[in-house]
Formats: structure tokens, C-alpha cells, sequence
């Protein structure tokens, strides 16, 4: 197996295990818990993080909300176009990193556009508003970031770290 596809399998299989964490705690959360039944939707865990469920009708952390049925066909097929990018990306992926990074990405991307099919928006209920943290995510969310924050990373510190090598 050459290192593309190796790197290939790397970033799908991430890709995979977030889409399964994201929806499995969401399901946790709808049927399990039944935390949209409790009272406010909440449960606190801790002094710093709470479950909280909300629906977010936007992208993540809630921003650019899309109440009609246009903005939500919008965001879904912003979503999709993220997907197909991000997937022909990673079976270019040429490290360890980047392949992680975009597997993040389009694992927590399919995992909101799910919901979105599912419900018309997406269940978020992670909340670490105790530490002044305002927004309210899930593992989608948390997984979309990390990959962002990875890419950042092999950009401007990995990459030109290899360049001089």
C-alpha cells in the first residue's frame, strides 16, 4: 500500500469513527437521556461542563442560523460541497496530519448534515458555559474544529518544518 492510500485509510477511518461518536451521542442524547424532555433541556455534570440541548438551526456554535427551508437546503448543500472537497483532499493527503485533520472535517460535517436531513437542524448539548465558554456544540462541532485547528497547524508549523528538512 503506497502512503496516499495509506493516509487515505487514516483520514477515512477517522472520518468514520467521528460520524459514529457524533451520532450515537446524539441518539444518547434524544432517547437515552431524553435530555430535550428534561426540565430547560439541562444536566449538569460538573462545575465546568453541563449537557444542555439545544437545536441549532445554523452552522457550528450556532453561527449564520437558517430558519427557512431555503437557508436550511443552503447550509446542506454548503455542507455537501465541504464534504466533496474535503474528500478529494484526503485522497490526496500526502501526511499523517493533514489526512487526521480532513478526516475530522468531513466526519463532523456529514455527522450535522445527518441531522440536518434527519431533523431539519442539529442536536448540540455540550456546554461549558460555567467556564464562560458561550456556545453550546456536540462532537460533530468539537471534531470540525480540531481538524481547522490541524490544518492551521501543518501549515504554517509542519509543513515549512519539512520544507527545511
Amino acid at each position: 500500500m503506497d502512503n496516499s492510500n495509506r493516509y487515505g485509510l487514516i483520514g477515512f477511518s477517522l472520518a468514520a469513527l467521528v460520524i459514529l461518536l457524533d451520532q450515537a451521542s446524539k441518539i444518547w442524547i434524544l432517547s437515552g437521556l431524553k435530555l430535550n424532555n428534561l426540565p430547560g433541556g439541562h444536566l449538569e455534570l460538573s462545575p465546568i461542563m453541563d449537557f444542555t440541548f439545544v437545536w441549532n438551526r445554523g452552522v457550528s456554535f450556532g453561527l449564520f442560523q437558517a430558519d427557512s427551508d431555503l437557508g436550511r437546503i443552503v447550509l446542506s448543500g454548503f455542507a455537501l460541497g465541504i464534504i466533496i472537497l474535503m474528500t478529494v483532499w484526503l485522497a490526496r493527503a500526502d501526511n499523517k496530519t493533514l489526512a487526521a485533520a480532513l478526516g475530522l472535517i468531513i466526519g463532523g460535517a456529514v455527522g450535522n448534515l445527518v441531522d440536518r436531513i434527519r431533523f431539519g437542524k442539529v442536536v448540540d448539548f455540550i456546554n461549558f458555559s460555567d467556564i464562560h465558554f458561550v456556545w453550546v456544540f456536540n462532537i460533530a462541532d468539537a471534531a470540525i474544529n480540531i481538524g481547522v485547528f490541524l490544518i492551521l497547524l501543518e501549515a504554517f508549523f509542519l509543513e515549512p518544518r519539512r520544507k527545511r528538512v
